[in-house]
């Protein structure tokens, strides 16, 4: 993808993501949620699901060439996407990282032919909810104990697109 994004913190990134990126990703992936993804689902959706697409926000820094700071996945079925996971490192959250990554990442999978996407987030989680339904997700319903490590409801969005 390749994506370039500027600022004063220096220049960002949104590129495929690859499997030596697996060890920041579990850090973030750690960080952010309660009931992480093992490594090896990771792995698992990079080499064998031709329907994943997973991609990292990643931004120069003077101490490194360069680190991901967030990540998404979705699966790219027929003409409909679902996202699997977005993350953002918590130092580098509230900033807007995420609105720049879930857009950017919409953008493409537009260009690939892809008319709506949908997810399910935690009920509890407004920050998200937030960012979701600013990007133009709408909310549809409720999957009942979807959780599993506290059988909180997920609350099921989608966004149509209109392409363009």
């Amino acid at each position: 993808m390749g994506s370039k994004t500027g600022g004063s913190e220096g220049e960002m990134r949104i590129r495929s993501m690859e499997e030596k990126d697996l060890p920041q990703i579990m850090a973030i992936e750690r960080a952010c949620f309660p009931t992480p993804w093992a490594q090896q689902s990771y792995k698992n959706e990079l080499r064998a699901n031709d329907y994943a697409r997973y991609f990292c926000l990643e931004k120069d820094s003077e101490e490194k060439n360069s680190e991901i700071i967030g990540y998404m996945g979705l699966w790219f079925i027929l003409e409909e996407g679902h996202i699997t996971n977005i993350a953002i490192h918590p130092k580098y959250q509230g900033q807007g990282l995420g609105e720049v990554l879930i857009r950017a990442v919409i953008s493409l999978m537009v260009r690939e032919g892809m008319e709506r996407i949908t997810l399910e987030v935690r009920a509890s989680n407004w920050v998200a909810r937030n960012l979701y339904e600013k990007v133009g997700f709408v909310n549809v319903g409720v999957r009942k104990g979807y959780y599993t490590d506290n059988s909180e409801d997920a609350i099921i969005m989608w966004l149509e697109l209109t392409g363009g």
